[in-house]
């Protein structure tokens, strides 16, 4: 299994990462990206089986990545990890596609019950 790991900070991607890895999915590729536009790059790349992203990224950010991906067919399961969770917001991910939101701070236990139903 691959994931794929889009967020312009180092550290929360290395979070996030080991966060995977306490929640079960020690031992599968991990591709990071430092943004929407270089998660659109990746996706295309490496063909990842889910996309966990940041929501507010320089240059693209997580909503317009998922925009992007969903207008060019790309049906990859999305996630948001993010600190934003306002009802509103989890609309906007929702009708765009995404298949979970996680919100900082975040444990194993949240990721095992937001990647379970999305994985299988």
């Amino acid at each position: 299994m691959r994931f794929l790991v889009v967020d312009d900070s180092r550290v929360m991607r290395q979070i996030v990462v080991r966060t995977l890895r306490q929640a079960g999915y020690d031992g599968h590729e991990v591709v990071e990206a430092v943004d929407g536009a270089d998660g659109l790059a990746k996706v295309a790349e490496h063909a990842p089986d889910v996309v966990l992203s940041d929501w507010n990224m320089p240059n693209m950010t997580g909503i317009e990545f998922l925009r992007n991906l969903r207008a060019g067919g790309d049906q990859t399961p999305f996630g948001f990890v993010t600190s934003e969770g306002s009802d509103d917001m989890r609309e906007v991910a929702e009708a765009a596609g995404a298949r979970f939101v996680i919100v900082k701070p975040f444990t194993a236990e949240v990721f095992s019950d937001a990647l379970a139903p999305v994985l299988g």
